[in-house]
């Protein structure tokens, strides 16, 4: 636990609301602190837990990022490169400085994005229009450190998971103004993964929770390909890799899944709970291999063959080639060009789009940065198969990457559904949330 300003002990008392939110908790100590902070309950093994929490106290007065003037502009212009099938349209919804992955509130009409840096933006869209209105740091007191994840509990927790540590903030889309900001320390900084084995690269964890209540986390392992006396220590910790624990202490934790090399997006199917995630590709092979991954968890514990292959291609680098292939190696369900860098994955849920699009996979390629020929800054789309399996992938929105310069104008990072039946593209590189809607027209 970590407390900024003025210690506040918050004591917990259940009671029901009719709300959408299943339960709400309120923090019924002030402690000569104006405010109120404000939990849902998590369940009953967790009450003691959260009566621990601790208040995080931030300034009222939190600078808004301006959402006019010429960079608001800029983007509006580039966004007339960006190509859509027929009756699509694309608009700029918030200016979001290094925006990445994408929260969208389950009971009110905000969300929370991550960064690579050290903040997690609040989106506030007040008057239910097309374009959000308010865009703010969210517990800026906090110090995140790389706060690339965010993703909700079933009752309404908001998970943020960084480089090395995890909190979790009770109630959050309705108390993210106040100066008391309630938080849970999930996994404590540095208790993630070792120390030793923290890096820049691959350091974006990225959250889910499933309908078994637990927490999903991704572990890039931080080598282009991890050397062999690191093999035996990432599989036990889950580097290189996709762990779950309990979403409120950590405990419970076990590797899901294996043999990732730096998996960046993650996302339940929910038609039948299984787990989709993608995979980035070893560089210094070329142009053309390897091939990007999306893949189906069917189970717990599948080996997806990292280092040993990604895609059809075996890893030359520290000699992986020469061994014999491990067994039972769970193939990609997409193969996509190398080096697009393919990020965050979301089913699409809603129903305004044709149905060719509902229930199938939207996919945000974020863009190669040392392939010869550039390629990605793009959305794609996976149909699935009545199976569940993949079916097609294509292009669904592209132009950030100019054709004629080869620079990039955006690079998309995540995709996340609205409840009106739109969808929202984060991109890090134009700092914005993107807004794509079906007019038919």
């Amino acid at each position: 636990m970590f407390v900024c300003d003025n210690s506040v002990l918050v004591y917990i008392e259940e009671t029901v609301v009719r709300t959408k939110i299943r339960h709400l908790l309120l923090a019924i100590t002030g402690m000569g602190m104006a405010g109120l902070a404000a939990a849902q309950v998590a369940p009953p093994a967790n009450i003691d837990k959260l009566k621990q929490m601790k208040v995080a106290t931030t300034d009222l007065n939190i600078p808004v990022v301006p959402q006019t003037g010429p960079n608001a502009e800029a983007i509006k212009e580039n966004l007339k490169r960006v190509k859509l099938p027929p009756g699509f349209k694309i608009a700029l919804y918030a200016i979001v400085p290094d925006a990445r992955h994408m929260a969208v509130a389950p009971s009110t009409n905000m969300l929370f994005v991550g960064t690579r840096k050290t903040t997690v933006w609040a989106v506030t869209n007040r008057n239910s229009g097309e374009t959000a209105t308010e865009v703010k740091s969210f517990a800026p007191s906090l110090k995140f450190s790389n706060p690339n994840g965010v993703c909700w509990t079933k009752d309404g927790f908001l998970v943020v998971a960084e480089h090395n540590r995890v909190l979790n903030f009770p109630a959050a889309e309705f108390f993210y103004e106040g100066p008391d900001v309630a938080v849970i320390e999930v996994v404590g900084q540095g208790k993630l993964i070792p120390p030793e084995e923290e890096s820049y690269n691959h350091g974006a964890r990225t959250c889910r929770v499933g309908k078994d209540g637990m927490l999903y986390i991704t572990l890039g392992q931080p080598h282009n390909v991890q050397p062999r006396d690191k093999l035996k220590l990432y599989d036990g910790l889950g580097i290189g890799g996709i762990v779950r624990m309990n979403p409120f202490d950590g405990s419970k934790r076990e590797v899901y899944a294996r043999g990732i090399r730096n998996s960046v997006g993650l996302e339940f199917n929910p038609k039948n709970n299984e787990l989709w995630f993608t995979d980035n590709q070893t560089d210094g092979m070329g142009d053309l291999i390897p091939a990007g991954e999306i893949n189906r968890v069917t189970k717990a514990g599948q080996f997806f063959g990292y280092p040993w292959i990604q895609g059809k291609t075996r890893i030359t680098e520290q000699g992986y080639d020469k061994d014999p292939l491990p067994p039972n190696v769970t193939a990609a369900e997409v193969l996509t060009d190398a080096h697009a860098a393919d990020l965050g994955l979301t089913f699409y849920t809603g129903k305004k789009f044709p149905a060719k699009y509902q229930g199938g996979i939207f996919s945000a390629q974020h863009g190669s940065w040392n392939r010869t020929d550039p390629i990605g800054a793009r959305i794609m789309f996976t149909s699935l198969k009545a199976d569940g399996s993949a079916d097609k992938t294509e292009v669904f929105a592209d132009g950030w990457l100019d054709p004629e310069t080869r620079q990039y104008r955006g690079r998309p990072v995540d995709v996340a559904n609205l409840p009106d039946g739109s969808i929202l593209v984060s991109d890090d590189f134009a700092g914005a949330l993107y807004r794509i809607s079906y007019t038919g027209q």
